[in-house]
């Protein structure tokens, strides 16, 4: 049987782990507020009304494609294609083709900041694959002007944070919609989360320093899981409500 991605790609081990995925979407809840497209976020309620909610609806969607065999995959990224077209239709206006790269481009830099955060550098050709994947995904949805490898990538990349981005009372109004859900506690250790995974644009526009508190805690907290002492501080610091969903992200389906 074919599958969407490879059981033996690297990107199925990063999106295999509970801990990389929440890297990947901490960073992304950062630059998505940014988004000058945000907006749309916006139109239908769901994801201010619901953040972490949204989360995980977006994550199962990602792992449905990862996962798959290949006609299930393509059929979960053409499900997605028909609900934002859907949005579209009631708001009477198109989403821009760039604000669909945008978020393809968070998936991509978010998955290997998170993994060589928590795990190990990539290699050019493990960098390779993981753009290959998403790119895989784009061209199913029907988007233009994708760049074709990850090297012609990265300068298409730094152009569209120069010119996607802007802090705006969209910005503002998702920081507190983060901070309302998880508590106090909870959204300083997202922000500093966010402050290892972002690149410098979104930095420089939300105002972060270089500095994250967690620096020094990524260490103690690989070793926590070589010693299956990972689910304390999940517990820790994870909503209640949403602990049996993290957890199974740590199964892969099969």
């Amino acid at each position: 049987m074919q599958y969407f991605v490879e059981k033996s790609s690297i990107v199925r081990k990063i999106w295999g782990k509970s801990d990389t995925i929440l890297f990947i979407f901490a960073g992304a809840a950062a630059e998505f507020a940014l988004n000058k497209a945000v907006d749309w976020l916006y139109f239908t309620g769901k994801l201010p009304a619901d953040p972490l909610g949204r989360l995980f609806s977006t994550v199962r969607y990602a792992r449905r494609i990862v996962f798959s065999p290949m006609e299930e995959a393509n059929k979960a990224i053409d499900t997605m294609r028909q609900i934002h077209t859907a949005v579209e239709q009631n708001r009477g206006a198109t989403i821009p083709d760039w604000a669909y790269r945008d978020v393809l481009f968070m998936l991509i830099h978010y998955s290997i900041a998170s993994y060589e955060l928590l795990e190990k550098k990539l290699s050019d050709e493990e960098k390779e694959e993981v753009f290959n994947v998403f790119y895989r995904v784009g061209a199913r949805m029907g988007l233009k002007a994708l760049p074709l490898t990850y090297t012609e990538w990265l300068p298409v990349q730094k152009e569209h944070l120069l010119q996607d981005l802007q802090k705006s009372k969209y910005t503002e109004d998702l920081f507190k919609q983060y901070k309302k859900h998880l508590g106090a506690m909870r959204f300083k250790v997202l922000i500093e989360g966010q402050k290892l995974v972002v690149p410098d644009r979104v930095k420089e526009l939300l105002q972060f320093s270089d500095f994250s508190f967690l620096t020094p805690v990524v260490p103690l907290y690989k070793i926590s899981r070589l010693m299956k002492m990972d689910w304390l501080l999940k517990n820790i610091l994870l909503p209640a409500d949403y602990k049996d969903q993290i957890n199974e992200l740590d199964v892969q389906p099969e």
